[in-house]
């Protein structure tokens, strides 16, 4: 039987309501996170981790304001408000979330000169975190992804699985988006054409 992970992205209290990055509704998620959590043998979590002053935030960058664009070395790089400061009761795993379960926490965002959205790669597209070679090294093929945001670090998590290698499903209903300018329609196509499996079983 093919191995299977669950990996849980980002389930941070500033991306929850009342965080400084807030995604709408990005704490309803959590029990559905937490029974999915609860029948997955093996369970990773990511955690955003910037350092204080990291060059993805607005206020490093006088005269710019949230959620505008800038060039950086790697290319274009979205500005966000300050947000999982290391150490911060911001950066901490939502209250609510079961993620003792968890075999590896990955962290990712902590070299000040770069992001890092996808659970695999920083947004550099080559600065591997080591998540490829732990799967592949325990002999899980088979990923499926939850979290926090759909269009953002899910998806592009989503995106570098299925280059690594990896089957990969993406639970829409277990997670919630930022939705910038119509991101989140925009990384479900490019999601479905690279081939992830999106699954919705909120009807159910």
């Amino acid at each position: 039987m093919a191995e299977e992970a669950l990996i849980v992205i980002d389930l941070q209290n500033d991306f929850c309501p009342g965080g400084a990055l807030a995604v709408a509704g990005g704490d309803e998620i959590v029990p559905l996170v937490n029974d999915l959590i609860r029948r997955s043998e093996h369970v990773i979590l990511t955690q955003d981790w910037h350092p204080a002053g990291h060059s993805s935030f607005a206020s490093s960058h006088p005269g710019k304001q949230a959620f505008e664009t800038i060039e950086m070395p790697y290319g274009p790089q979205t500005l966000w408000p300050d947000h999982c400061i290391q150490g911060s009761l911001g950066s901490d795993f939502h209250s609510g979330l079961a993620w003792t379960k968890a075999e590896l926490v990955i962290r990712k965002g902590f070299r000040n000169a770069i992001d890092s959205y996808s659970a695999f790669f920083e947004n550099d597209h080559s600065t591997q975190t080591g998540l490829a070679g732990y799967l592949k090294e325990r002999g899980i093929d088979t990923v499926t992804l939850v979290g926090l945001a759909t269009d953002f670090c899910v998806a592009f998590s989503a995106l570098d699985a299925v280059k690594q290698g990896f089957r990969t499903t993406v639970r829409l209903d277990a997670c919630r988006g930022i939705d910038l300018n119509g991101s989140v329609e925009a990384m479900l196509k490019r999601m479905h054409e690279a081939g992830v499996t999106l699954e919705d079983h909120s009807a159910d």
